[in-house]
């Protein structure tokens, strides 16, 4: 049973990690529900080049916080995160005083140091005993926020008449004052308990050398894993900054709330769902099973995909499965998935330095991806892009996490025979 100050303290981490990631999606997001119609540079979209400059800040980013995030000292988080927000907005704001092209650049500034935010806020949350709850507020955060955000950035342009060049500052600043709130909630989290620590095994900054060792124990996983992550950031990622093309492609054109409508039963089922796997305290098992819900994340995906497209499924359902695919299999690697990882096989360090790598990989995909559209597929339609994805990423998902899963069961199999091994030589029964 949960005490009363379990329960003050999960609602207090839930609200102030689910605000503070909502609020940086605030710095983000906005600039991708203007269309940017008629421009271009180089031949290429110019709204294309505005998101690949981000994602590339965005990714450079996460490859830098490989080695900051797992190092990262609690006393310092606070400070951090506010200052790489401040950053982030001051590039909004030259963004709209400086004239296109020239302009692209503060995109990818405005990208290099949103990427640390992930981390830096779930730090605060990692090695406990209700992780699994509160990951999952603060993931759930991204999958709301992308649409509201979206949406308070098109009534930004609709209702005050903002150019689509002064929206993204203009959204971000109205999340300023909200955001400050947030980091001092965070900051006034406790440290884990004993209990945190018997349960979850102990967490602090890596050195070098453990990073090393973390690697080449889990090499051949890590890779599989990093393989799928890498094209789920990527079709996530491109879902998530051409929704409104592939709207209007299905009939939605000009809908503002259907960025937040859709989204919503996305979030509560993924919430749901992966909120039962808390309750499961062998954190092998955990581990596993999220392995299971990768494969019918993916399985969804793809049979939601063809059914639209054989005619017996509603547009806006299959946008609603298509999503709920996609994050039910993003949202632990986002945090819970190597949580339950680093408690199972007990590793030093942090959870951290492995979503890192992850998402570093994740975000390097994601160019690759919007690069090969506009260059290898010029003439296909987003729609039919996102189409195709989705086979792609259903394949590719069955493949790594159906071998990821054999790897884990063999290791801790051989490991587990090890030790009766081990038991017959003391006990001299050979």
């Amino acid at each position: 049973m949960i005490k009363r100050s379990q329960l003050f303290f999960i609602l207090h981490a839930m609200v102030a990690s689910f605000g503070a990631y909502f609020c940086m999606y605030a710095f983000r997001k906005p600039f991708t529900v203007a269309t940017f119609d008629g421009l271009n540079f180089l031949g290429i979209d110019y709204k294309i080049w505005l998101i690949i400059a981000q994602v590339v800040g965005y990714m450079i980013s996460k490859f830098i916080g490989i080695k900051i995030i797992a190092e990262l000292k609690p006393r310092k988080r606070g400070f951090y995160l506010l200052v790489l927000i401040g950053l982030a907005e001051l590039s909004l704001i030259l963004f709209a005083f400086t004239p296109m092209p020239y302009n692209i650049i503060f995109m990818f500034l405005n990208g290099l140091p949103l990427g640390l935010i992930w981390g830096i806020v779930f730090s605060y949350l990692e090695g406990r005993k209700f992780t699994e709850f509160l990951g999952l507020a603060l993931t759930s955060s991204f999958i709301i926020s992308s649409g509201v955000v979206k949406s308070v950035g098109l009534v930004v342009m609709q209702q005050w008449n903002v150019s689509q060049f002064w929206m993204p500052s203009v959204t971000g600043g109205l999340f300023v004052l909200p955001l400050i709130l947030f980091t001092w909630m965070l900051g006034k989290i406790p440290p884990p308990t004993h209990e945190d620590i018997r349960l979850r095994c102990k967490r602090g900054p890596m050195s070098k050398q453990e990073r090393k060792v973390l690697i080449k124990t889990f090499l051949l996983p890590i890779m599989v894993l990093v393989l799928f992550y890498t094209f789920l950031t990527a079709f996530r990622d491109f879902r998530d900054n051409f929704s409104r093309e592939i709207w209007d492609a299905i009939g939605f054109q000009g809908n503002a709330s259907v960025y937040t409508v859709y989204e919503l039963p996305i979030a509560f089922l993924v919430i749901i769902i992966l909120g039962f796997l808390g309750f499961i305290k062998n954190n092998y098992k955990a581990f596993i099973t999220y392995h299971y819900l990768f494969i019918a994340g993916v399985l969804v995906t793809g049979l939601a995909t063809f059914c639209f497209q054989i005619g017996i499924l509603a547009p806006s359902l299959w946008m609603v499965l298509v999503g709920f695919g996609l994050y039910i299999c993003y949202v632990p690697f986002n945090c819970i998935f190597f949580d339950r990882m680093v408690a199972a096989f007990r590793i030093k360090g942090n959870s951290g330095f492995l979503i890192y790598i992850a998402d570093s990989f994740g975000y390097l995909g994601s160019i690759l991806i919007l690069l090969y559209k506009n260059f290898g597929l010029p003439n296909l339609s987003w729609l039919n892009f996102f189409i195709y994805g989705s086979y792609v990423i259903t394949f590719i998902g069955l493949c790594t996490a159906t071998a990821s899963m054999v790897y884990f069961k063999l290791k801790k199999r051989k490991k587990k025979d090890s030790k009766l091994y081990n038991l017959s030589l003391n006990g001299r029964q050979i």
